[in-house]
């Protein structure tokens, strides 16, 4: 089956097979929350993108897991501090032992100390899998985004709350944060990763960076 993105909350998860990775997206909560589970291929080992809610469904998601080859969650970034993203993170971690991560500047807010602060620039790895730390100022102090670089050449990216379909993340009006966001977005991802780049974001429908790229302008000319 052709992977979409396209997932409604408690419903089933879409799946994308990647030669070293699996990707495995699912919907939870009224707010209708991404959460991403990334399988590797040669080791098995579990990295979950937003522990945002319904332990449950989490759960079942890593058991999901299982039959790419997963043998158990081994890490969850949390992509930024806002209460929808990690409600479920202390159920998750305390059921299944796994480390977290998250940005710097919003590890303090969260339910749970992260065990690794992550800076612009990091690698995040699992198995045999690395991931590269993108930090976004704006939505909130710490957000980040996830890079994976598939050995088959595709380029994917899984945002949080701070590049959508349509535009950036909100910034409740604050023109300083606007401008930091889309600065950092349009720098940092815009500038650096290819048009055919698929982007997960944190709620809703997927894109792509080339999908996105031609309305930039407009975006900075709204403030939103």
């Amino acid at each position: 089956m052709t992977y979409t993105g396209e997932v409604t909350s408690g419903g089933p998860s879409d799946v994308r097979v990647l030669p070293d990775v699996v990707v495995r997206k699912a919907s939870v909560s009224a707010m209708n929350n991404n959460c991403y589970l990334l399988t590797c291929r040669a080791t098995g080992e579990q990295l979950l993108v937003d522990a945002a809610d319904d332990a449950p469904r989490l759960a079942a998601l890593v058991e999901e897991g299982a039959a790419d080859g997963g043998t158990g969650l081994r890490l969850v970034v949390t992509t930024h501090q806002h209460w929808d993203h990690h409600r479920a993170l202390a159920a998750v971690v305390a059921a299944t032992g796994a480390r977290t991560a998250a940005g710097r500047d919003d590890a303090d807010a969260l339910p749970v100390t992260p065990d690794d602060r992550l800076d612009h620039g990091d690698t995040v790895t699992f198995g045999a899998v690395s991931l590269g730390v993108v930090h976004l100022r704006g939505h909130t102090p710490g957000s980040v985004a996830l890079v994976l670089r598939s050995s088959d050449g595709s380029t994917h990216v899984f945002t949080g709350d701070s590049l959508f379909p349509g535009g950036v993340g909100n910034t409740q009006k604050d023109a300083a944060r606007f401008t930091q966001l889309i600065d950092d977005v349009e720098t940092r991802l815009f500038g650096t990763l290819p048009d055919e780049t698929w982007v997960y974001p944190g709620h809703g429908g997927d894109t792509t960076i080339g999908a996105e790229r031609p309305a930039l302008a407009e975006w900075r000319e709204r403030g939103w």
